[in-house]
Order: C-alpha cells, then structure tokens, then sequence
C-alpha cells in the first residue's frame, strides 16, 4: 500500500535520515524541512515547497520534484540520478557534488546554483535557465543543453564532451549555433 502525505504541512517534523520512498508528497510544504540523508527515491513531490529544506546526502534517485520550489535549497551530495525535475525552482539552490546524471531539468530555474563539480552527464537541461551558476568542473558530457541560457555562468573545468548546446546562450552572451556539439559554435 503507498503512502499518501498529498498536500500536507509536516512543520517540526523529525525526518533527518527518514525513509520516505516511493511516498506522495505532492503539493506538501517542507519548507526548511531538514531531510539530510533521507532515502526519498521514487517519491513523488509534484510542486511540493522544499524551499531552504536540507536535503544533504539525500537519495532522490526517480524522484518527481517537476515544479518543485528547492529555491535555496541545501543538495550537496545528494543523488537525483533519473529525476524529474521540469520547470522545478532550483535558484541558489546548493548542489556541490551532487549526481543528477540523466536527471530532466528542462525548463528549470537554476539561476545562481552552485554546481560545482556536480554530475549532470546526459542530463536534460533543454531551454534551463542557468545564468550567473557556478559549473566549476561539472560533468556536462552529453547534456543537453539546447536553448539554455548560461549568461555570466562559470563553466572553468567542465566536460562538455558530446553536449547538445544548439541555440543556448554561452556566458559572455554569444549565441550557439544550431548543431554545436561539445562547444559552442
């Protein structure tokens, strides 16, 4: 039987290192919620509020967070491989050294994130908004980052091996051409 927590309000609840996977959350307010290490694969949290929630060393492999507020949000280390995270709020949103390989973040807010030396290999991140983010040394091999706009972003010692980056917006402003693979034509 799944668990079903829909649209609840879990304020000074104790959920540090809670297993809540494969659980509904959607439309839950967790704001500032702590979360760390907390197994949360396979949860549903469709337009949940996670604002400033920490979810540091979080498992959120297959989770759904699609228009999730993690705005501010503490994901350092965390792994989102495979989540779903369309047009989700992640604006200076802490990832350092988080996995989101093959994550979909289409469409997402990310302005301001810190990304440094995150996995986002064969991510979707389709027409994100990713100005002023911080991509020091991130695996962007094989992303797609068609139409995304990374003004002012710092992308110092990222692999962009085989990223799609047709149309997207590079950091000083440049437009890429259609068809630019691995750097911006």
């Amino acid at each position: 039987m799944e668990a079903k927590l829909e649209g609840t309000h879990l304020f000074g609840a104790k959920l540090e290192g809670a297993d809540l996977s494969g659980v509904s959350l959607t439309g839950a307010n967790l704001k500032e919620m702590n979360l760390a290490g907390a197994n949360l694969t396979g949860t549903d949290l469709l337009r949940a509020d996670l604002e400033g929630a920490n979810l540091k060393g979080a498992r959120l492999d297959g989770a759904i967070l699609a228009q999730t507020n993690l705005a501010g949000a503490n994901l350092r280390e965390a792994m989102l491989r495979q989540a779903f995270l369309i047009n989700a709020n992640l604006e200076e949103a802490h990832l350092e050294g988080a996995n989101l390989a093959g994550a979909n973040l289409s469409e997402g807010l990310l302005k301001g994130a810190n990304l440094d030396m995150v996995d986002l290999s064969g991510a979707d991140l389709f027409r994100a908004d990713l100005r002023e983010a911080i991509l020091t040394g991130a695996n962007l091999a094989g992303a797609n980052l068609a139409g995304a706009n990374l003004a002012g972003a710092d992308l110092a010692g990222a692999d962009l091996q085989g990223a799609n980056l047709s149309g997207a917006t590079w950091p000083g402003g440049k437009v890429c051409a259609a068809g630019s693979i691995g750097e911006c034509k």
